[in-house]
């Protein structure tokens, strides 16, 4: 297995995150995170009329390990229904920036308050075929959090390690097809769960911030 070539504790992550900063367009994407071979009806779809959205990605100082808080979405929902995620949703009229959207919708969906978030850092905003430009927000919660799940919304949250989500050999790349264009795609697998799509696109993001 590939280690991380610093220790893992939430100071140093807190300090490799320290220069980030919220954008100022929660609509707006970078370009670099669309591979140009992707075909051109997908690049458009990820680059035009994004709504704002916001995740949170909770990380968990708990006494053997720093974890990462994930769910599995309902079956029921209308967008990315049954995949995993990060706790989190669309932008509402009333939320100050998109910060707020993320502590919002993680209370609502599994009862964590914004009180008990450190927010220690931002992500670049990513596009979804789905139509939505996603903040990711990075969060420190104490070992004590304890979880409330909307269950018309969540069907489960767990726990993974951060160092098995830093450690590139977990990573694997999988084939998908979009207008007769074969793609690589990747994603993690963690206790039967599978990480992919833009959840495992910001897992990457992550490790890219913290693993040098």
């Amino acid at each position: 297995m590939t280690e991380s070539k610093f220790v893992l504790t939430s100071a140093n992550i807190v300090a490799r995150l320290s220069e980030t900063a919220l954008e100022d367009d929660p609509g707006g994407v970078h370009l670099a995170t669309i591979d140009r071979d992707w075909p051109t009806g997908l690049q458009q779809r990820l680059t035009a009329n994004l709504m704002p959205a916001g995740v949170l990605i909770p990380i968990i100082d708990r006494p053997d390990g720093l974890t990462v808080l994930l769910t599995r979405r309902s079956a029921e929902l209308k967008h990315h229904a049954g995949q995993v995620s990060f706790p989190g949703g669309r932008m509402e009229p009333h939320d100050q920036d998109i910060r707020q959207t993320a502590l919002r919708e993680t209370d609502e969906e599994v009862g964590i308050h914004p009180d008990q978030v450190q927010v220690i850092g931002y992500l670049p905003t990513m596009p979804t075929i789905t139509g939505f430009a996603v903040t990711p927000i990075v969060g420190l919660l104490c070992d004590d959090v304890k979880l409330d799940i909307d269950r018309t919304e969540v069907e489960l949250a767990f726990e993974v390690p951060l160092q098995f989500l830093l450690d590139p050999d977990n990573q694997r790349m999988s084939m998908r097809e979009f207008e007769g264009v074969q793609m690589n795609l990747a994603e993690f697998h963690y206790a039967g769960e599978r990480i992919w799509g833009a959840t495992a696109s910001m897992v990457i993001a992550l490790r890219q911030y913290l693993v040098i």
